[in-house]
């Protein structure tokens, strides 16, 4: 028997079954994967899931495993390398606003002690259910959060990319209510 999944969870992609099954709307509390899912929602603007997906490995390896203090360093030298790796998004703004988003990570990791605590201080470390299988592209939550981190200084942070972060990372669950994924589907 099939898994019912997600309308957007596209059966003929395993990589997007797999992104589906076993990370989107997961609660992630980790700051590099935090770091990570921020970043490349930033490089989705404007293009497919898929085909951040796609070159997911490759991004992993051309900012040093999304370690935020790392990439808050880069330099001339770096940000002209990253121009020039095929297997990333080449977007002069975009590698730019990751570079300035990773420092302001980090004065958001001195301020609140990880990045964590400041994301999930929005809701009290609560997960947000949605239980009425409309499609939403921001919120009120995304509003404010997007809102705030611009305030600090980042960029490719519009409302519309925090609320795809926020369901990436589980602060948000938007599973369907028909899919196996969604709490009212799990087993005890």
């Amino acid at each position: 028997m099939e898994l019912k999944r997600c309308r957007w969870a596209d059966p003929a992609s395993e990589i997007y079954i797999a992104y589906h099954d076993q990370e989107w709307g997961r609660p992630e509390h980790d700051d590099r994967k935090l770091f990570e899912m921020l970043i490349l929602e930033g490089f989705q603007a404007g293009l497919s899931w898929l085909t951040i997906l796609k070159k997911r490995e490759t991004f992993r390896r051309a900012f040093d495993g999304f370690d935020p203090a790392v990439v808050a360093g880069y330099g001339p030298e770096k940000l002209e390398a990253l121009m020039t790796d095929p297997g990333i998004v080449r977007n002069s703004r975009k590698i730019r606003a990751a570079v300035q988003n990773a420092r302001v990570f980090l004065d958001i990791q001195k301020e609140f002690g990880s990045f964590d605590s400041y994301l999930w201080g929005f809701t009290d470390g609560q997960v947000i259910l949605n239980t009425d299988d409309e499609v939403r592209a921001s919120s009120e939550l995304s509003d404010r959060i997007s809102a705030d981190l611009k305030r600090r200084g980042m960029n490719f942070v519009g409302s519309v990319i925090i609320y795809s972060f926020l369901q990436a990372v589980g602060v948000v669950n938007d599973h369907e209510t028909g899919c196996w994924c969604h709490p009212s589907r799990q087993e005890d």
